[in-house]
């Protein structure tokens, strides 16, 4: 592996020019793929394997023309205070808005009159009413005209002292990140600039990430209607290649600057920083790929496609990493070190050229990752159990966890969503805004009419039940749909209790008499998706750091130094996510991240927490533990192999979880609350899995282990495959070239930089 990937470096690096090109083209065919593109139209979520789903299909299937993609809203009214909405003068001001929303679109499908006795849509003490309006096309193909005859729908009403609030998914917007992303960006600018002292050596890893995730985004955006992505594929890709692609390049141009202070000439520094720090980079990520692309074994097709275009996205950076930064290494030239390094070079060739000295390299010096390295061996129980105790701490909330989606509830309370379902909840009670659709099949039944008595009077017999709607049969008789409404919310226990109580009852129903029941709805289908989540979750875990197991074994021949650092991820994933209850369920600093509405945390959250957290977790691992099995290989004691690889790796990857860190905060300016929660549950993780797990716990470990960290069974140091990560065979390579009267110029010592 590592003489494979020297000899690409050596190539990007003479033929640059033409490397460069190949990614430019790349970048530009993507970017005219994502611009001509058509508009995704859809965000659709299905769970397959659920009875949600499969009552979903039913109703596609029984009721042909009711299409479930349109968009849908809610205009919900208030008279004023002391009035009723009924008051002839209100309710002369609500039709009249009816009539209006029928006439601003060609869209609109069907709009509901609140007035209408058939299907009244007034509260019980008068004063909340609500106009349904339903669309022949999804959210994202509504015109502006459309919206805006939304939007401005009730405002002469306001004029008039009413309460006019907007719910419902018609007026979907794209999220927005805000200004913080930018932040993100440039705070990894900062970090870099003062980590290289150079401002060429701090551009290259930006440039290159920009780069990489260009590609990606532009070829996302381009397939998002061919492939149904959603709208948070893009977001998800673009975070986790960002701080993947920035920290990628870091390594690599930060072991060309170490190769050049050892004497090489340029070409030669960039083959072996390729070689050596690029070997690492194709392991972190294939970790990182293994993670998001077993998202796959979820089998929820929205989850699938965020996994694997993320997944792309890293591929993209690896590629990058080991092609393109040799390539502007070669364009660089000497300003890719700082102009004092520069001038000490200088100065001490001059001095030896005067002299008739030999340079010698400068002895390894002291920096901050000795001293603390030092520190940790000196008293690895004492860090081991402060990090341990510390992390088990603050993931106490996690035992708290309540899962679930977010709905308009989980909107700001400032906006109009939020505003339209308190108003719901309030003037109909609180189970209003989660209905739950019943689908009977009774093709197989004797006698319908008493099936759908039993059913809906069985179910209104049920404590947490508000009102069930009379059964409405298709047109041939063979299925019929009714709305159940809650007394609870539609994220309680006492809801989802509900659900289970009314599948318990179809379950008799067909071994009594044929007819199958399901129930399914927005609140049947997240309660389902909770489900789905916590049953994939430890299969998921199994398979991921399973995987992740082996090829961490092939990479440190080890079995001790993988199961390390397995059971410190989930350390850190566990902390991560106790902090993500404490501050998203809980409302603790709240206000600090932007929540307005502490809540449940999405369902989704503790798997994508797993799967991206371990593959940047494992990044760490390699990129710090490989410096110290490189050590450990060329003969220093397993103390001493820690000491140097904290000297060449701790500022490294310190800046990079800075970097990694900046770029997720970035996203917690998110205006949509899922994007908000995943980038500060990120963000926190890293801050936990760098600092406390890989750079305290693992030294902690490594010193109190000794040799035995670096054990493996013959028999399985045989069976395994030897990639050569740490550069071992290529520098024994190297250096018989150079003892057979290779290059003395590529060969010769010179001062440190």
């Amino acid at each position: 592996m590592a003489t494979f990937l020297y000899s690409i470096g050596r190539f990007a690096f003479r033929r640059r020019r033409l490397v460069a090109l190949v990614w430019v083209a790349l970048l530009a065919l993507a970017g005219v793929g994502a611009a001509t593109a058509s508009t995704a139209t859809s965000n659709s979520f299905s769970i397959p394997g659920t009875e949600a789903q499969r009552a979903f299909d039913l109703l596609e299937e029984r009721y042909p023309g009711q299409s479930a993609d349109g968009a849908s809203a809610r205009v919900v009214f208030k008279a004023p205070e002391g009035e009723k909405i009924t008051a002839p003068e209100n309710a002369a001001e609500v039709s009249g808005i009816v009539k209006e929303l029928k006439e601003g679109s060609d869209q609109i499908a069907t709009v509901a009159d609140p007035f209408d006795k058939k299907a009244p849509a007034v509260s019980q003490d008068g004063t909340t009413a609500y106009i349904s309006v339903t669309y022949d096309v999804s959210s994202f193909e509504l015109t502006e005209e459309t919206r805006d005859s939304l939007e401005n729908a009730g405002n002469d009403a306001r004029e008039g002292g009413m309460t006019v609030e907007i719910g419902g998914d018609a007026l979907m917007v794209m999220p927005e990140t805000g200004i913080t992303e930018v932040i993100g960006v440039v705070v990894a600018g900062i970090v870099l600039v003062i980590t290289f002292g150079s401002l060429v050596a701090a551009g290259l890893p930006l440039i290159t990430a920009l780069i990489g995730v260009g590609i990606g985004v532009s070829t996302i955006t381009a397939l998002a209607s061919v492939m149904d992505l959603g709208s948070t594929t893009a977001t998800l890709a673009m975070m986790i290649g960002l701080a993947v692609g920035i920290d990628y390049a870091l390594f690599i141009v930060s072991r060309y600057r170490a190769e050049l202070a050892e004497g090489r000439e340029r070409e030669e520094a960039a083959g072996r920083a390729v070689g050596t720090a690029g070997s690492a980079v194709v392991f972190a990520g294939l970790t990182v790929v293994i993670a998001l692309a077993g998202l796959a074994v979820v089998n929820i097709p929205i989850l699938t496609k965020m996994g694997l275009a993320a997944a792309g996205t890293v591929v993209l950076a690896v590629l990058v990493a080991i092609t393109l930064i040799p390539a502007f290494l070669g364009f660089a030239g000497e300003r890719i070190v700082s102009r004092k390094d520069r001038k000490a070079r200088k100065a001490a060739a001059e001095q030896a050229a005067a002299t008739g000295e030999v340079l010698v390299a400068d002895a390894p010096r002291d920096n901050g990752g000795t001293r603390w390295s030092r520190f940790v061996q000196r008293r690895p129980v004492m860090v081991l159990l402060a990090g341990v105790i510390g992390l088990g701490v603050i993931a106490i909330p996690a035992t708290s966890l309540e899962m679930g989606l977010p709905d308009d509830g989980a909107q700001p309370t400032s906006s109009s969503p939020r505003k339209a379902y308190d108003l719901l909840s309030d003037g109909f009670g609180p189970g209003f805004n989660g209905p739950l659709v019943g689908v009977v099949d009774l093709k197989n039944s004797d006698d319908q009419d008493a099936v759908l008595q039993r059913i809906t009077g069985e179910i209104q017999k049920n404590d947490h039940v508000a009102i069930v709607t009379p059964p409405a049969p298709n047109q041939a008789g063979d299925t019929a749909m009714f709305q159940v409404i809650p007394k609870d919310r539609p994220n309680s226990t006492e809801t989802e209790t509900l659900v289970h109580d009314i599948r318990d009852l179809g379950d008799t129903l067909k071994s009594e008499d044929g007819a199958e029941v399901y129930v399914t709805g927005a609140t049947a289908m997240n309660i389902d998706f909770s489900e789905k989540m916590n049953d994939a979750l430890l299969p998921y875990l199994a398979l991921v750091v399973g995987l992740a197991f082996l090829l961490l074994m092939v990479v440190f021949r080890s079995v001790l130094v993988p199961l390390k650092a397995a059971l410190g991820f989930l350390l850190s994933v566990v902390a991560a996510l106790g902090a993500v209850v404490a501050v998203f369920q809980w409302g603790w600093l709240g206000g600090l991240f932007g929540v307005e509405q502490p809540g449940p945390i999405m369902s989704v959250m503790p798997i994508l927490m797993v799967g991206v957290v371990f593959g940047l977790a494992m990044d760490y691992e390699v990129f710090l533990v490989t410096r110290m099995r490189e050590a450990y290989v060329h003969g220093e004691s397993p103390a001493q192999a820690i000491t140097t690889g904290f000297r060449h790796g701790a500022r490294v990857v310190t800046a990079a979880a800075v970097i990694m860190i900046a770029v997720f905060a970035g996203f917690i300016g998110s205006s949509e609350q899922m994007i908000k929660m995943i980038g500060f549950g990120l963000a926190i993780a890293v801050f936990f899995d760098a600092f406390v797990v890989r750079m305290a716990i693992v030294p902690a470990v490594l010193a109190l282990l000794g040799k035995r960290a670096w054990w493996l069974p013959r028999w399985l140091d045989r069976a395994l495959p030897d990639f050569d990560v740490e550069g071992d065979k290529l520098r024994k390579k190297l250096d018989g070239k150079a003892a057979e009267g290779g290059s003395g110029k590529e060969e010769r010592e010179t001062v440190s930089v």
